[in-house]
């Protein structure tokens, strides 16, 4: 099909005021939204050649107890505020020795004074919505003692062509956790 000079430029006035249209509803309605009281935030690093994604709400402690009181112990937390924290790899990994395919998944944890369950689950979900039969692997770590931060945070330490170590830190708290390329 050939098109002619007068009806491209009618096709892209049309796309370009669809598109003037569309972000400025988009903006409209951002404009009318409240900030959130846990910001999402999200972290990445390139290990080798692998892409590894976080993506989570930052929750603060404000004043408050958390582990053993506003986070339980022995009981699934979504890890962070509202959604669950995402995990998006881009190529097959090893954590803590657990294979796992590239892909997009959720991180939940069973925090305990002594020991912390991390589990990777298939399903990305709102609030407490965790669905145990979509657990794809689960393992565990130490908790160690830090220093006090305010809000949660996952960063990345020690990293290297082959591994990083991904660290979740809240209060005086922090989860570490190896994953392998």
């Amino acid at each position: 099909m050939k098109i002619f000079p007068s009806a491209y430029i009618k096709i892209s006035v049309i796309a370009l005021l669809s598109f003037f249209i569309s972000t400025t509803a988009l903006a409209q309605e951002r404009g009318n939204e409240e900030p959130r009281t846990s910001p999402n935030a999200t972290v990445s690093q390139t290990v080798g050649t692998t892409d590894i994604t976080i993506t989570y709400g930052r929750p603060a402690v404000n004043d408050r107890t958390i582990f053993g009181d506003l986070v339980p112990y022995g009981e699934v937390w979504r890890t962070g505020a509202n959604e669950s924290t995402a995990l998006v790899v881009s190529d097959d990994i090893t954590i803590e020795g657990n294979e796992l395919e590239a892909g997009t998944y959720s991180l939940y944890t069973i925090p305990g004074k002594d020991e912390w369950t991390i589990i990777i689950n298939s399903k990305l979900s709102w609030g407490t919505q965790y669905d145990k039969s979509k657990d794809v692997l689960r393992f565990t770590v130490e908790p160690q003692e830090a220093d006090f931060v305010e809000r949660m945070l996952f960063y990345f330490e020690d990293v290297t062509q082959e591994s990083a170590t991904v660290v979740l830190h809240w209060d005086a708290t922090k989860v570490p956790f190896t994953i392998n390329i």
